[in-house]
């Protein structure tokens, strides 16, 4: 039920669809930054009944003409898995007293022989199966095919949101999201952009509580809000806003952990907020090391009203900034401190041959067994 409340209030933001006028049934979207893509669409109700009633005709005459040895009745059972994938419940119910129709009319031509009462039950299950996958996906408003063809592209448009934007000259940029099992959701996540004219960058990486697709509902929910805060406040204002906006929601695991980092691409000048998250580790050209800055916070959502201190500095040329979510780094039965040595250990080998590439290389080398989400996000100056 999470899930279905979650698309069905995401719905009108995430995806843009304008009917094509000719044949083929395509759907054209709109996708962020100018991108367009072609989809099919799914065949309306109305058709899939059709197509999957006659099916279910063709299959009785085929038993009866060529024998039910070579066509058996329990054929039925691929209309009616075709009707869960494409059908509402009510053609649904109609698929399933056709099904029940052409059976009846086996058992008066040939005997109760030809159907088996494994057969019976076989389908019948099947029914009930694909008749409660039907209402499920109706429920959400996404019945039929459609379903998968949004969900398919949610996930998409969480992918491209994780994604840092381009950089000016001198600057480069990797997020890297590794959601927990390999799933299609996740609930940590990245939103970025660059704010004055192309002049800062602002990111924040978040943690929502929770793990996979449990934690992926809200996180869609609060990617979006805080997608849409991100260069629309003021830097210092942007993680109380985001406190305030998680307390509104009451949700029974409704806490997240934050990192917002605001970098001027000009002259290297950034500074770091943290809301209960691990802390932001630098590294500097200069000295060849790694060291963890000092910035602490409360999580979201768990008082009315908080403030956050920033923590500065500025960023020369080979330095670097790495951002990271507990998953990465925190086992079971032992101190966190230990997880980010390994990490920074794992992250001065990345030193002699340059950053570039070095966000997938860290979660590949660092995280143990994949079992909770992984965020990691790397900034660094030429």
């Amino acid at each position: 039920m999470a899930l279905g409340q979650a698309l069905r209030e995401a719905r009108p933001a995430a995806l843009t669809r304008v009917r094509l006028p000719r044949a083929g049934q395509a759907v054209l979207l709109a996708l962020p930054r100018g991108i367009t893509r072609l989809r099919r669409s799914p065949p309306p109700d109305g058709v899939a009944l059709v197509g999957l009633a006659a099916l279910c005709l063709l299959s009785t005459a085929g038993g009866a003409a060529f024998g039910f040895g070579i066509l058996p009745p329990s054929l039925q059972v691929l209309p009616l898995l075709g009707g869960g994938l494409l059908l509402q419940r009510r053609s649904m119910r109609v698929l399933t007293a056709l099904v029940a129709a052409c059976l009846a009319f086996d058992v008066s031509d040939s005997g109760v022989s030809v159907v088996p009462v494994g057969t019976l039950l076989v389908l019948a299950v099947t029914a009930g199966i694909s008749y409660e996958f039907a209402r499920s996906r109706e429920e959400t408003g996404l019945s039929g095919s459609s379903g998968d063809t949004f969900v398919v592209e949610l996930r998409q448009r969480l992918q491209r949101q994780g994604e840092l934007p381009p950089l000016p000259h001198g600057w480069q940029g990797e997020a890297v999201l590794s959601p927990a099992g390999g799933g299609p959701f996740a609930g940590d996540f990245v939103v970025s952009a660059l704010a004055g004219e192309g002049r800062r960058l602002e990111l924040a990486l978040v943690d929502v509580s929770g793990k996979g697709v449990d934690a992926g509902t809200r996180a869609l929910l609060l990617s979006g809000a805080l997608g849409g805060l991100l260069g629309s406040v003021t830097p210092d204002g942007f993680l109380p806003a985001a406190n305030r906006y998680l307390d509104r929601q009451s949700w029974e695991e409704g806490f997240a952990t934050a990192v917002h980092l605001v970098v001027d691409l000009v002259d290297g000048h950034f500074s770091v907020e943290s809301a209960g998250h691990p802390p932001v580790a630098l590294f500097d050209a200069g000295s060849g090391r790694w060291e963890l800055l000092p910035a602490e916070g409360t999580a979201l959502g768990l008082l009315p009203e908080v403030t956050y201190e920033a923590v500065t500095g500025r960023l020369e040329h080979g330095d670097a900034l790495l951002l990271y979510t507990d998953g990465l780094v925190e086992v079971s039965g032992r101190d966190l401190s230990v997880g980010i040595d390994k990490l920074l250990g794992e992250a001065e080998r990345l030193v002699p041959r340059g950053f570039r590439g070095g966000g997938r290389a860290l979660v590949d080398r660092v995280s143990s067994d994949g079992s909770d989400d992984r965020g990691l996000v790397l900034v660094w100056r030429d």
